[in-house]
């Protein structure tokens, strides 16, 4: 499998192998949805893509920038990343309006309607289960599920710890949860049955020894006998990371290892600064997590993770709005981070976090997230195990949306060995009829303008009518 962010490798050939019960009879086939919209969110769907290969299944990804049409998804994802990076109050805004006005989700819905059929063609006939690792996904794929034209069952993975109502789609079938916490806030919002299934990150991450710790500062240049305080702030390097370097060194208790990610404006000012030790892109984040004390994050995001694997602790600081606030107080209240919310306190809580015992209770809380594997709980589903008594019988799809290029790979080297399938698997998608124009996208703008025409024509008693403006639904 080639994985690269925004995109897997297209292989024409698995794409066209015949469905499960034909000539061959293949592997359950799993497709994950996810969204390129940082290293959290491509992270996980990669380790589950390969773990779902370790246990006997195809697993395919697709990124949801290429299913939007017209280049919508990827300009989306920019204005995402333009947000975080120079404007993130209104992001916080939008985060709060989703989580707070009751009517975010259905809306959310509402528009992405017209993305359905796109969703549909690029899931193959064989596929036995499909996973969505991103909210908007959910908000799609559920009412698919729900309304009988997705005929195999769907899960969520919730990436965050948080659970913000867009996370929450009617027709998921089994949402898996980081912690009990977690677990609680998505039955609160209103998700069906949410399994705590523990957390996907690679196996290179893992717990080492003091000679390990001191091995690997020697590779990498850090001080062998400093207490060090490894900052990161996701693949984009956003926030206020510069200031969060500053205040840790005056803490005078740690020394700051930043990582800046692709963000290489912040690494150029950082060096200049001379605050700390400052890395840019890190290819060997394990070795690099090893050889610190405490982890500071600020979004709650994968690194998060890939630390508490590692057996190391994790203080949140100057979150960043949004999803990062939202974390902060879901990972403090299930006890696997420290929330600092006061400069002061900064330097007491490294030391707790670093040598106490209160970082000791915290490294085995998030140790103890890794106990499950949510793949066991996706491959049973693909396999039937999980799935409903009474399948919901498939809808014909109407004026489908042809799909360019489907983002949709396999390894041919895992063909091998096929895994029989129980009969009472559901055992396709709904039909599509043959390719046509983009029917949906460009009526949807001419019944608009044709309703407003009409509607500006003079009346019976010779005055004109207001314009109508419908709302843009379907």
């Amino acid at each position: 499998m080639t994985f690269s962010p925004g995109r897997y490798q297209v292989s024409r050939k698995e794409a066209s192998e015949p469905p499960i019960g034909g000539s061959g009879g293949r592997r359950p086939r799993v497709m994950i949805i996810y969204a390129s919209a940082g290293a959290g969110h491509d992270g996980a769907s990669r380790e589950l893509a390969r773990r779902l290969r370790e246990r006997g299944l195809r697993a395919d990804c697709v990124d949801l920038a290429d299913i939007f049409p017209w280049g919508l998804g990827r300009l989306l994802r920019g204005t995402y990343h333009g947000m975080l990076s120079r404007l993130p109050w209104i992001y916080g805004l939008l985060f709060s309006i989703g989580g707070n006005f009751s009517r975010a989700a259905p809306i959310t819905r509402a528009l992405l309607r017209p993305v359905w059929p796109r969703v549909l063609r690029m899931l193959p006939p064989d596929t036995r289960a499909v996973v969505s690792t991103y909210p908007v996904v959910s908000q799609i794929v559920g009412p698919l599920r729900r309304e009988g034209r997705l005929a195999v069952p769907v899960i969520t993975y919730l990436t965050d710890f948080a659970v913000n109502p867009i996370w929450v789609s009617p027709g998921i079938d089994v949402h898996c949860a980081a912690h009990d916490t977690t677990r609680t806030e998505a039955r609160a919002l209103g998700a069906g049955e949410v399994r705590v299934a523990g957390r996907l990150v690679s196996a290179g991450f893992r717990p080492g020894a003091e000679e390990d710790k001191r091995n690997a500062r020697e590779r990498l240049g850090l001080p062998l006998d400093t207490r060090l305080a490894l900052l990161v702030a996701g693949s984009w390097g956003v926030g206020a990371v510069a200031r969060t370097a500053a205040e840790i060194a005056r803490t005078g208790v740690a020394v700051p290892v930043v990582v800046c990610g692709r963000n290489t404006a912040l690494y150029h000012r950082l060096k200049r600064k001379r605050i700390g030790h400052v890395f840019g892109w890190v290819d060997d984040m394990p070795e690099l997590l090893r050889a610190a004390d405490v982890l500071v994050e600020n979004a709650g995001g994968l690194t998060a993770l890939e630390a508490m694997a590692c057996g190391l602790p994790v203080a949140t600081y100057r979150p960043i709005p949004g999803h990062g606030r939202a974390n902060a107080d879901t990972m403090s209240r299930a006890g696997v981070a420290t929330w600092v919310r006061r400069s002061a306190d900064l330097g007491p809580i490294l030391v707790q976090l670093a040598d106490g015992a209160e970082g000791q209770r915290q490294r085995a809380a998030g140790l103890a997230l890794f106990d499950a594997d949510p793949a066991a709980v996706v491959a049973d589903v693909a396999r039937g195990v999980e799935a409903a008594s009474s399948p919901r019988k498939p809808v014909p799809v109407d004026d489908p949306v042809p799909v360019d290029d489907p983002a949709l790979v396999d390894d041919p080297a895992l063909v091998d060995s096929p895994v029989a399938v129980p009969a009472e698997v559901t055992t396709g998608l709904t039909a599509a009829p043959p390719r046509r124009t983009l029917t949906r996208w460009v009526g949807l703008r001419a019944s608009m303008a044709k309703k407003r025409i009409g509607a500006d024509e003079p009346g019976a008693d010779g005055g004109s009518q207001p314009a109508n403006r419908p709302d843009r639904q379907g």
